[in-house]
């Protein structure tokens, strides 16, 4: 065993927060990049960055606001995983909650794509490399 101290990560700590929409059915909401933003094309759980001074609940509450225009109540979010994934400039840390209740419908209000996919649906997809660890937690927790 090394006493060596860990390396320290050479790229800067992004922190995401996602959001696993469940309907239902029990599908689960993606939405795909996008044109003219990073990885378009690619499909994600809703969710961004978390801002300063911000709780992930809060962040997610804003984000889901924003992105799909749905108001969520934070009591209706549940962890259920995370990952945490080296990109070429940063390094993501993204814990994903699991929503089954909220207000409105969800639509596209960033020009975004939206589908809703059974878990076992979600490899099928070209899922953001961060996001591919979080489909068997989904599987678990919802049936394929």
């Amino acid at each position: 065993m090394s006493t060596e101290p860990d390396e320290p990560c050479a790229r800067p700590l992004v922190v995401v927060v996602a959001c696993a929409l469940v309907d239902e059915d029990g599908r689960v909401l993606v939405q795909r990049r996008p044109e003219g933003r990073p990885m378009a094309g690619f499909w994600e759980f809703p969710g961004g960055k978390l801002g300063s001074g911000e709780s992930p609940e809060a962040c997610l509450v804003r984000e889901l606001e924003e992105e799909l225009g749905i108001a969520v109540d934070p009591a209706c979010l549940a962890p259920l995983a995370f990952a945490s994934h080296p990109y070429a400039d940063f390094h993501l840390l993204m814990p994903l909650w699991v929503c089954r209740k909220w207000k409105g419908e969800p639509e596209g209000r960033e020009g975004q794509e939206l589908r809703w996919v059974r878990p076992r649906g979600l490899r099928a997809l070209p899922l953001l490399p961060a996001d591919l660890p979080l489909v068997p937690f989904l599987e678990d927790l919802l049936g394929p």
